[in-house]
């Protein structure tokens, strides 16, 4: 990985409450946050959220009055390359066995 990597994972039990473009609320737990070419990247996972391992991964920004901010990420090739990054730190740590199920040792 590149110098400029930053990660922090699983290190606190962070929650987000986000809104929607349609103003729904939902919150999210914090899987991880790296720094990559200068940018904050979060993964997150929703609480109310039944599907396991499916998470999200926004961008943070400021907006034009200098507030904090979440977006998604739109260059495909972007996306890919952070999602890659997650992938690699998240699921790196499991090895799964030939029943499924995870093991950490």
């Amino acid at each position: 990985m590149a110098d400029d990597v930053q990660k922090e994972l699983f290190e606190d039990d962070e929650i987000y409450t986000l809104t929607d473009e349609d103003g729904v609320e939902k919150e999210f737990q914090l899987l991880g946050a790296c720094e990559l070419e200068g940018i904050e990247y979060l993964a997150l996972i929703p609480l109310d959220d039944n599907e396991a391992g499916e998470y999200v991964i926004l961008k943070h920004e400021l907006d034009d009055n200098g507030e904090d901010m979440l977006v998604t990420i739109d260059d495909d090739d972007e996306f890919d390359r952070v999602a890659d990054f997650f992938e690699d730190q998240l699921f790196d740590e499991v090895d799964y066995d030939e029943d499924g199920q995870g093991d950490n040792n």
